[in-house]
């Protein structure tokens, strides 16, 4: 197996603490749809993860994962339709 250089790690390990905290975020929205904090902090580390995933996407290929998209306040991602049901 080929090693890759560090800064591919560090990209990565960037991007995945990135999507954790993205994650612990989108779930604490789905039940505190109005706090303006944390959304105020998911949609800092959405912009942060796509930065990060374009430098990434730019040296090493393509990406899909959490946090592509922004929200307007309320939290938005508990309303219906969700994406897969239109």
């Amino acid at each position: 197996m080929t090693q890759l250089n560090e800064a591919y790690y560090k990209l990565l390990h960037d991007l995945q603490a990135v999507d954790f905290v993205l994650l612990e975020l989108n779930l604490y929205l789905d039940t505190h749809p109005h706090d303006g904090n944390a959304l105020q902090q998911f949609n800092q580390y959405a912009e942060l993860r796509q930065r990060i995933a374009y430098q990434y996407e730019a040296q090493y290929g393509p990406l899909m994962n959490y946090g592509h998209s922004m929200s307007k306040l309320p939290w938005q991602w508990n309303e219906v339709p969700w994406p897969w049901q239109v």
